[in-house]
């Protein structure tokens, strides 16, 4: 317990990055020491294993390192710390005066460097930000300029303060032998790297200098724009942008490009590029207001928002368009019912029971705003009918986050999480467990809670090694190579790979369709490749975007999870599902409260069901909420046909009509208002 305790409050995720934490603890701490007593070998090894765990920290634990930069104990201050420990060393140990000047000498001139470098590095990045990042248009005619070479520009930092090893290195080696040319050596060599380092970016800050003007810019994507027309678009803006966010919009991209108009997706963050998915479909990432008021849209008539956030109300202000909230999931959660949502001309929701949910909004939201479109997204989930059951019952536990404050934390990992487990474990089940991305952001118990899980699993599986299991690992790291390639593929054709923001718009162009095929045939050999790589026992922890949530549900037999959306779209597989009931509330008012409880099974806080509710899998005879199910999977997601696509497509071209006619009243009626004034 005091170990997971430390892993949550060091923001540490495993018993390994906590032994690097102690280690960079007492390696730092240990410099003092023996640079006091003084100790050169013990010195030595101290700085070295403090150089080490350093960089491993950085790649292994970010949120620890972070967590020290805001104490102020950046990377910056543990080098000079490191620097001024050497040199009390030297002078402990009594190396001549005109050393440990010189010493000083080079180490402060090397920081002076560091500080001018990032200074240069800072002005280049400041003339290199554009008002637009673009995707998906061709900007070869916008004259930005090439970016400084990757070696010069990129974690900079990191580089240069490491130039202070030959210095270091040199002035250890001569305290060991006595003699002083080491030393010197390492002085020249850390100096004249620094010293070159700065000339290489001063030369590539005049090439930056050539970079366009913001307004030559935007006139350039307007031009683009004008030639492609866009007639829908999606917008999306969130304070905290990380990839546990942009599923809500990389899960509509493949809605958009199958309907008739032609869509357009705006997002207001540039982190967003980042994690943003493939697709053909133009991107603009236009970070200030002033700048997206800039850019023309007159053919754009449906806005579409994945999110309720401060920064919709800058698009909002578009009198032109019709604004539509589709949301990002079906859930009842307060969300998918907010009264925010009266700001929008419509409200698009997957099926009856969306429109009845917003019912409880009362004087708020009219009935003719909202309009069930379904859920397009579902189409690649198999029935019930369709699947094959495996050696054992797979459960999916899939819990939801803790929410923005406690007033709103759904999730069953605080209070039962790891009981359910445990028993889930005694019943002889195999276990897959994907918890939300969001999972221990706001609550260290919740952390703490997902960390058991984790290693509860694990261990579970430690237990259930055999021969076959031995066999099937070999499998899996006869494929591994496969899947690293099949994976960097879909990173290239979702264009992670093609430098910073203003590379990536400087390079971009009108697309090839034909990738689409490529994409979809990739996701599928290497999900294919995954589930048979491993043996059909063990249990997994799916944390990445690959194995994908629907593809989860195509291996489960039955669901487990809180109230959240995840739910509603577990529905359309027509399998068993469960929804915990942490607070033990009576089965019917649960059920009056949460809408997706209608086709569950409800599973109490001490799991004492759970042996019950698996006989729906191990006896498909008795499983008594199957009847409702087929009923409530209508409620929820709307009738089979037409599809959902058809559906939304539809209602996007209904509300376009409906904005383009009253377009052209407004300006028939501006100019009869002419006319009138011009009599």
């Amino acid at each position: 317990m005091m170990v997971r305790w430390l892993c949550a409050a060091l923001r540490v995720r495993a018993k390994a990055d906590l032994l690097l934490v102690f280690l960079f603890a007492a390696g730092f701490a240990a410099l003092p020491v023996f640079a006091l007593l003084p100790s050169l070998w013990g010195f030595a090894v101290a700085s070295a294993v403090s150089y080490i765990v350093d960089e491993a920290l950085h790649v292994r634990a970010p949120q620890f390192v972070r967590r020290l930069a805001a104490l102020q104990l950046d990377r910056t201050l543990r080098f000079a710390f490191r620097t001024l420990m050497l040199l009390a060393l030297a002078d402990r140990t009594g190396a001549p005066d005109r050393v440990l000047v010189a010493g000083l000498a080079v180490f402060g001139a090397h920081f002076a460097l560091v500080m001018l470098y990032s200074a240069v590095h800072h002005a280049i990045s400041r003339r290199r930000t554009l008002p637009v990042a673009v995707r998906n248009l061709d900007m070869s005619g916008s004259g930005i300029e090439k970016p400084p070479p990757t070696y010069l520009y990129r974690r900079f930092l990191r580089k240069l303060l490491h130039l202070d090893l030959p210095a270091h290195a040199g002035l250890l080696v001569a305290l060991a032998a006595g003699t002083w040319y080491p030393a010197v050596i390492g002085y020249a060599l850390t100096a004249g790297s620094a010293v070159t380092a700065v000339v290489a970016l001063l030369m590539a800050f005049r090439r930056a200098r050539r970079m366009p003007a913001k307004d030559e810019v935007i006139a350039e994507v307007n031009r683009q724009l004008a030639g492609y027309r866009p007639e829908v678009a999606l917008y999306f803006s969130f304070a905290a942008v990380s990839r546990d966010f942009m599923y809500q919009v990389n899960m509509w991209i493949e809605t958009l490009e199958q309907l008739d108009r032609r869509p357009l997706i705006i997002l207001r963050e540039q982190a967003s590029f980042r994690y943003l998915s493939r697709t053909w479909i133009p991107v603009l990432c236009v970070p200030k207001a002033d700048d997206l008021a800039e850019l023309e849209l007159p053919d754009v008539r449906v806005v579409l928002y994945p999110g309720n956030a401060g920064k919709n109300v800058h698009m909002l202000r578009v009198a032109e368009a019709k604004h539509v909230f589709i949301g990002h999931g079906d859930s009842d959660k307060l969300a998918s019912s907010n009264r925010v949502s009266k700001v929008y001309d419509e409200i698009w929701v997957a099926g009856r029971a969306g429109r009845d949910r917003y019912q409880r909004v009362r004087h708020a939201i009219s009935d003719e705003a909202i309009v069930e479109v379904g859920r397009p997204q579902l189409s690649s989930i198999r029935l019930h009918a369709d699947h094959t059951p495996g050696p054992l019952p797979v459960v999916l536990y899939a819990p939801t986050w803790e929410g923005w404050s406690d007033d709103d934390c759904h999730t069953s990992l605080i209070p039962m999480g790891v009981p359910l487990i445990e028993k889930l474990l005694a019943q002889n089940v195999r276990i897959i467990y994907k918890p939300h991305p969001l999972t221990g952001r706001r609550s260290p118990e919740a952390a703490a809670s997902d960390q058991a899980v984790r290693e509860l699993l694990s261990n579970d599986n430690e237990r259930r090694e055999s021969m076959q299991a031995q066999a099937q690992a070999q499998a899996a790291l006869s494929v591994g190579p496969r899947l690293r390639q099949i994976r960097a593929r879909i990173d290239e054709l979702a264009g992670r790979h093609s430098g910073d923001y203003t590379q990536q718009t400087r390079d971009s162009r009108v697309p090839d369709r034909g990738d689409t095929a490529e994409w979809h045939a990739l996701h599928s050999e290497w999900h294919r490749l995954f589930w048979e790589s491993h043996e059909p026992v063990r249990h997994h922890v799916i944390l990445g975007q690959l194995p994908t949530l629907y593809e989860c549900f195509n291996q489960a037999d039955i669901l487990i999870s809180d109230v959240s959306s995840v739910v509603a779209d577990f529905v359309a597989s027509l399998k068993p599902y469960v929804l915990t009931n942490a607070h033990d509330l009576p089965d019917d008012d649960f059920r009056a409260a949460y809408t997706t409880a209608g086709g569950a099974y409800l599973l109490d806080r001490d799991c004492t069901r759970l042996p019950d509710i698996l006989r729906s899998v191990r006896e498909p005879r008795h499983d008594p909420m199957a009847p409702l199910r087929h009923d409530f999977k209508e409620y929820v997601l709307g009738a089979d046909r037409p599809s959902s696509m058809e559906r939304f497509n539809t209602a996007v071209n209904t509300l376009a009509d409906t904005s383009a006619a009253e377009r052209g009243e407004y300006q028939a009626d501006g100019d009869q208002h002419t006319v009138r004034e011009l009599a």
